[in-house]
Formats: structure tokens, sequence, C-alpha cells
């Protein structure tokens, strides 16, 4: 978890990033912004970090794994050892990210390079490189009038709610490839993805948070897809099993490999399964994998959203599913019709 509230912006830079696969131009500017003004900073800080309150943490990675031959990270190091010089390597920074938007489809954007310091990490006070980009310009309307007459203008502008892409280089843990953490809320399709693996470059930290959402997505994963291809198992069943997922990761303060597979899934053919359905996907990671971990809370309230505990019957009912499996039964009438039947103790 990041603390910004005593957060100081030392120094910010902007510059104009054109598509280069588009011949759009690429606008650098000779200095820093000059902002005085303590309501604007006040807005920066918003529209630069209100979008970090509980970051999923990376690290630089390039060929080989090897971070020293990423280009940010060396920025990083720069800026860090001397932010005298911070500028320059702003530039230095817009023009990378202007050599790897080759994609015709990646938008045009102002880009915002920030120096940082007081954010706080874990309990430790630490100095922030903050690169923003906005894609997305939004309209808005400016009443202007005294007591005899008012008059209506519009412009458009960016939205302090809606950072579309940024990134924060904490400086934190430099031998491994610092500790980064990004925004990407613009597009979801594969021509975005140029951010996180073109321009930075990033690797999943080996946390907590990672590995707790690493599993309860190969959980997810194993319950929806690969279950229903090696056993005979009704929606009900893969419900109930999503369930008892989420509740081991709630009410469990440590992962263990082990005592997850026999309260969850029981039956030893069925855990083999997921073994080889886990250890599949652990080889498609590029981390260190582990059987054994803190459970991180954070992780568990994100990621227990995509745990769906729905039974959708044609378009006419949804049945939520939240408790005792046994209270469900399903069967199928004299006439072919499908049925459940639901026992319970108390409408509401």
């Amino acid at each position: 978890m990041l603390e910004y509230s005593n957060c100081k912006i030392e120094k910010v830079s902007a510059h104009k990033i054109g598509n280069k696969t588009n011949e759009e131009v690429l606008l650098l500017s000779k200095t820093p912004l000059y902002i005085a003004d303590e309501q604007l900073k006040s807005l920066l800080q918003k529209y630069f970090l209100g979008a970090f309150d509980n970051p999923e943490f990376y690290s630089f990675t390039f060929t080989n794994e090897d971070f020293n031959l990423n280009p940010l990270f060396n920025f990083a190091s720069q800026v860090f050892e001397n932010a005298g010089q911070f500028h320059d390597y702003s530039v230095d920074i817009a023009k990378h990210l202007y050599e790897v938007s080759l994609h015709p489809q990646i938008k045009s954007g102002d880009l915002f390079v920030a120096y940082l310091s007081d954010i706080i990490v874990e309990g430790e006070m630490i100095d922030a490189i903050g690169i923003f980009k906005s894609e997305n310009k939004q309209s808005f309307l400016k009443l202007k009038g005294n007591e005899e007459q008012f008059s209506l203008n519009h412009d458009e502008g960016i939205n302090v709610e809606k950072l579309d892409k940024g990134c924060l280089i904490l400086n934190l843990e430099k031998e491994d490839g610092y500790r980064i953490c990004i925004v990407d809320r613009s597009n979801k399709s594969i021509e975005a993805q140029y951010w996180r693996d073109d321009f930075l470059k990033l690797k999943p930290c080996s946390d907590d948070f990672y590995y707790t959402k690493q599993f309860m997505n190969v959980a997810k994963n194993f319950i929806s897809y690969q279950l229903k291809e090696e056993f005979e198992v009704s929606k009900t069943d893969q419900i109930d099993l999503m369930n008892r997922s989420v509740a081991y990761f709630k009410t469990n303060d440590n992962f263990v490999k082990e005592e997850f597979e026999s309260e969850v899934f029981q039956d030893q053919k069925v855990i083999e399964s997921f073994d080889n359905f886990k250890n599949t996907a652990w080889e498609a990671s590029n981390v260190e994998p582990t059987d054994n971990f803190e459970i991180s809370a954070a992780a568990v309230k994100k990621e227990a959203k995509i745990f769906k505990s729905v039974l959708k019957l044609d378009k006419n009912f949804h049945i939520y599913i939240h408790g005792n499996r046994e209270l469900i039964q399903q069967g199928t009438d004299p006439d072919g019709r499908k049925f459940y039947k639901i026992f319970y103790n108390e409408e509401k």
C-alpha cells in the first residue's frame, strides 16, 4: 500500500508524444513546468497518484531478464543519483516512449514526468519517479458572468479523476530492478500492452500479493474450464468449489497448498489434475513458483470479484449460491423439463 498524503511534487516536465508509425511528431519541452499555485499542485497530486491506492508491484526486466540493459532502469538510476539532471532524463524518457509507439492504433497524448518525494511504502519514506500519459481529452463547459450578463464557453482538457496510463518507479530494491507499479486503464487490447511490455518492460514481483493473485486465478480457471474437461461436474458443483476457494483465502492468514487442496477439492484425482494445471500455469510465468506464502488481504479483496457464484437459467432466473451446496438439488420432471429444488428455513 502507498501512502502519499504528505507527498511533494518536486519537479514536473511535460512533452507531447505522437505516434511514430502514423508520422505524428514528438514535441519536447526545453524546461520543466513552473508550478507555484498550491491548488494546481493538489490537483496534479490527485491526478498522478489517485489510482495507486492498492497497486500490484513489478520490477524492470529485459533480454535474458538482465534489467541493467533496460533503458528506463538506467534513466531512473541516473535521476535518483542526480536529480539536478531530471529534465534532461525526462526528454530521454519521452524519446524512448516515442520510439516504441509503433502500433498504428496507439493514441498520441501528453506525457508528464514527475519527481516525487515523501511517499511512504510499508512504513518507509522514499522518492519516486512518476511517468504519466494522458491519451483522452474531455470536453467541459465554462460559465462566466456578472450581475448583468452571463456567457458560456467550452474547452477540452484532462480529467484529473481518470489517469489513462501511469507508472511509479519507487526508489526501492534497485538491486532487483526497482519496485514499480503501473496503471493502464484506457485500453485492454493487444496494442495497448506497449506501455508495460514495450516501453517499461516489466515482470511481476515475487511478493505475497502476486502469489495470492496467481493462485486465486489458477483455481478459478481450473474450476471454470479444466475441471469439466476431465470430470463430470455440474454448474452448482463448480460454484460450490468457487465459494470454497474464496472462503479459504478469506479465512486463512497463510496459504498452504496441501491444506487448500484438501479443503477445496477433497478428491485425490481432482487434486492431481489441479496440480498439473497449476504447474503448467507456473511454467508460463517468469516468477519462481511457491506453495506456501502469506495471504494478501488486498489481493483477496480484488480477485474475489472474479469468482462468480450465480447460476443462470435460460433468460428467466438467476440463482445466487453462497452457502451449503446440499440445499440445492437438480432434477428432470417426467416431461423432460430440468428443474432445481431449493431448501431454506426463512424467507426474507
